[in-house]
């Protein structure tokens, strides 16, 4: 019979994994009884879940927290806007609203700041995406880590590269698009003399 190790995933591999993580032990078709080997599985399962904590904090529970503080800041933003109309109203009920909500509303992006943020961030994830392949080219090399982690480390940095280039490809298509269009914002902008 084949050694089995919980990182190759055979059927039979898949399943013994599977059992420890349950906590049930030996294979599916041999069980044991020993109490040793069912307290080392309780901790296989502990050490598993210390060991995915911070991918479950990462991924899952920063994103939650940002959004949050995102639509608090967003929400204290709207309610300071408000409070000043009310009081201005108070003051001088003929004051013009429209003309105030323009002074004190946040500036829209232009075109294109929104385009050059586009090409900032498909330049970090694409830099991302090199440096996790580079590393995982690496760690095939010279033999550090599993196979899983040299595969984890490259599937990643396929996948941000691609996003990066997908970032990339939108700038120049909008630029070249939009070229109309940021022309006369710029000419909107910029005070002619």
């Amino acid at each position: 019979m084949m050694k089995t190790n919980k990182y190759y995933f055979t059927p039979d591999v898949t399943f013994c994994y599977f059992d420890l993580l349950l906590g049930r032990t030996g294979s599916r078709k041999q069980k044991s009884n020993n109490k040793n080997e069912k307290k080392m599985n309780s901790n296989v399962i502990w050490v598993e879940f210390i060991n995915m904590l911070p991918i479950i904090l990462c991924g899952c529970v920063l994103p939650i927290i940002f959004i949050w503080m995102e639509t608090r800041r967003k929400m204290n933003e709207t309610n300071a806007r408000t409070q000043i109309v009310t009081a201005a109203l108070e003051k001088n009920p003929d004051m013009d609203v429209e003309e105030l909500m323009k002074k004190i509303s946040p500036k829209k992006k232009l075109l294109k700041e929104k385009l050059l943020t586009k090409l900032l961030w498909g330049f970090i994830t694409s830099l991302l995406g090199i440096g996790l392949i580079v590393l995982g080219i690496y760690m095939k090399s010279s033999g550090l880590g599993i196979d899983v982690d040299v595969q984890t480390a490259l599937c990643f940095g396929l996948i941000l590269l691609a996003i990066g280039a997908a970032f990339i490809i939108n700038y120049g298509v909008g630029r070249k698009m939009l070229a109309k269009e940021i022309e006369a914002e710029e000419s909107k902008t910029t005070p002619q003399s």
